[in-house]
């Protein structure tokens, strides 16, 4: 069997609707239910249109996962049932931990150009779901690029990569988060652990993402095969995406709306607490 990944699904998002009214794009989610195992989904928000995204994510609950915001441009403000406040910026990463339960809010700030950032929900393994709920906000400047001979840059937001550990640490399924660039008509190959759930989306530009040699363009994903590298050849404009890789659960999902568990108990539970004020631990 060839070490080099193939591209095993691919998927170009649809344009939902969430929080208030935000218009985004979802990459995958509960409909791709378990081939995608930690991660349970990811929304690409945002607009060059303020009114598209302004009415933001009021105020909800969390329960058995983490969230994941990755801001490319613009800022969205947000705030939380412990106390907790603040922005995320462009270039900066929030990882939260919702473990037995925060309510929050995720507000978008009007930008004068466009607003885009990316949502990564990962699911927490039936022993760590009623963990103490916690935050990592890491800035743009904690973020250090490797920086390749032939022009690559892998900005490592979480896991390891050649030696460099990103800042997001201690994360209960232990991914990868890269962010890479690579320079117009190079080939690139990264290593993956075999068993790995791995896959790429494009931020800008194209590239091709295995030996078939089929082109990716902007908003799409791939989800790769088994194997133990991926290998990227870029376009003539160069290709920025982002590389998600992690190690499968493999337990059972119960998922309703922004809580998911292991049981229709467990949601059961975590709701009727919502309604009655005991969700707060």
């Amino acid at each position: 069997m060839s070490k080099v990944r193939k591209i095993r699904s691919i998927f170009s998002g649809k344009p939902t609707y969430e929080g208030a009214g935000v218009k985004l794009k979802r990459l995958f989610g509960y409909n791709e239910i378990p081939i995608f195992d930690p991660f349970l989904l990811l929304d690409d928000f945002g607009s060059t249109n303020p009114e598209e995204y302004i009415a933001g994510f009021p105020w909800h609950p969390h329960r058995g996962i983490e969230t994941v915001t990755y801001m490319i441009h613009g800022i969205v403000s947000h705030s939380d049932s412990l106390g907790n406040k603040g922005d995320i910026e462009g270039g900066q990463v929030q990882w939260m931990t919702a473990g037995s339960g925060i309510i929050h809010q995720e507000m978008p700030q009007k930008q004068d150009d466009f607003l885009r950032g990316l949502q990564l929900w990962v699911n927490l393994p039936s022993k760590y779901k009623m963990i103490s709920p916690r935050y990592q906000d890491i800035k743009d400047s904690d973020i250090f690029p490797v920086k390749e001979k032939n022009g690559v840059q892998v900005k490592v937001i979480a896991g390891l990569y050649k030696g460099t550990r990103g800042p997001v640490k201690e994360i209960i399924c232990d991914p990868q988060y890269l962010d890479v660039w690579i320079p117009p008509q190079k080939v690139f190959n990264l290593s993956q652990e075999k068993e790995n759930t791995v896959f790429i989306y494009v931020i800008n530009g194209e590239g091709y993402f295995d030996i078939t040699q089929k082109e990716f363009l902007e908003g799409q994903l791939g989800l790769f095969g088994k194997g133990e590298e991926v290998q990227v050849t870029s376009g003539k404009h160069g290709v920025r995406f982002i590389l998600i890789s992690g190690k499968p659960i493999g337990e059972p999902i119960t998922w309703r709306g922004p809580i998911v568990m292991n049981s229709e108990e467990e949601l059961d539970q975590a709701f009727e607490e919502y309604r009655n004020g005991s969700f707060i631990k």
